[in-house]
């Protein structure tokens, strides 16, 4: 999709650098700190012995997302049209190539949570949570102190995970793939962060009317999952708001003390688990759940506006629900 006389297509490499671009502009951390998480990739690339740098991920120079890779394929070559799902196996890798055999033009594929070279890493991501609760109040060294243990548990977690499973399926199909996280979720974030400052929600139930404002939240709706309120009710007031939507998965149980030590009312995430709504519950916060596949395509859709900026199609597929707004 063409768009503003821009040429119909543009490599695979730079449509991918355009998309951690934007994530990093749109992170809700100090643009000084994710320099920081760059220049110490550097750091320790720059220190390394020689025969162990064939080791090192290129890509921690540039980009400062585990959680994000272009996992194989020839990034020269020209793309117009790129099939996004929000979860990719071998399964939607067979249906680009199925889709193709059609006469799709699918260029590559791109999957919303991470695999190949970022699935074991991403939970290194889950730092950027702290600097999320630092801005609402929870003194820094109080965040960092609780995010270690969870950060840990998290990496032991994903160790067995079989990374690579849908990268082969691609490569012997010879279909580049690649994964887009963070920067996505760091849009949806920066996105609703704004919507609530700029209409502010008074009661529980007003953060529910706005958020079917919102496209993306409407039409999951219409797959019966919308956004619900799953603790307080809506007569509830909100007090003071904390949207969570990055930051790789859940954080530290133990946080919703401190943000209500901090003086927030509301958490906003597109997730919970059950451990968080309970102690939710023991410190009187409310919450609501946004939907995971809605507040992941609105992300996910911004930076597909960025691409279709560029003359570069994203067909939807697994969950995503695209929504254009250029």
């Amino acid at each position: 999709m063409n768009t503003d006389g821009i040429p119909p297509n543009m490599k695979l490499s730079d449509a991918y650098r355009l998309a951690i671009e934007t994530g990093m502009k749109n992170d809700p951390r100090p643009k000084a700190e994710v320099e920081k998480v760059l220049s110490d990739a550097r750091k320790q690339y720059d220190e390394m012995e020689d025969d162990k740098k064939q080791y090192f991920d290129q890509e921690r120079l540039w980009n400062p997302y585990a959680d994000s890779r272009f996992s194989w394929g020839d990034g020269e070559k020209d793309v117009d049209k790129l099939m996004w799902g929000i979860d990719i196996g071998t399964g939607e890798v067979l249906l680009a190539d199925r889709l193709n055999e059609k006469g799709a033009g699918i260029g590559g594929i791109v999957a919303h949570h991470p695999l190949g070279s970022a699935r074991t890493p991403f939970p290194e991501v889950m730092w950027i949570q702290t600097e999320m609760y630092h801005s609402n109040g929870v003194p820094i060294n109080v965040a960092e102190s609780m995010m270690s243990p969870r950060v840990e548990e998290v990496l032991r977690a994903v160790l067995p995970a079989n990374y690579n499973q849908a990268v082969d399926a691609a490569r012997l199909l010879g279909l580049p793939i690649m994964n887009i996280h963070s920067p996505a979720d760091n849009c949806v974030q920066k996105f609703l962060e704004r919507e609530f400052d700029e209409e502010p929600a008074t009661y529980l139930s007003d953060i529910i009317d706005h958020l079917m404002k919102i496209e993306e939240y409407l039409m999951a709706a219409k797959y019966n999952s919308a956004p619900k309120i799953v603790v307080g009710s809506k007569t509830n007031h909100c007090g003071r708001i904390a949207v969570k939507m990055t930051g790789g998965t859940s954080g530290p149980k133990e946080i919703y003390e401190a943000l209500a030590h901090a003086g927030i009312g509301t958490v906003i995430g597109m997730h919970f688990p059950e451990s968080h709504i309970e102690e939710a519950k023991k410190h009187r916060i409310n919450m609501v759940v946004s939907g995971h596949m809605a507040s992941d395509s609105l992300g996910i859709n911004l930076i597909a506006d960025e691409w279709q900026r560029k003359g570069i199609e994203v067909l939807p597929c697994s969950g995503l629900l695209r929504v254009s707004r250029v």
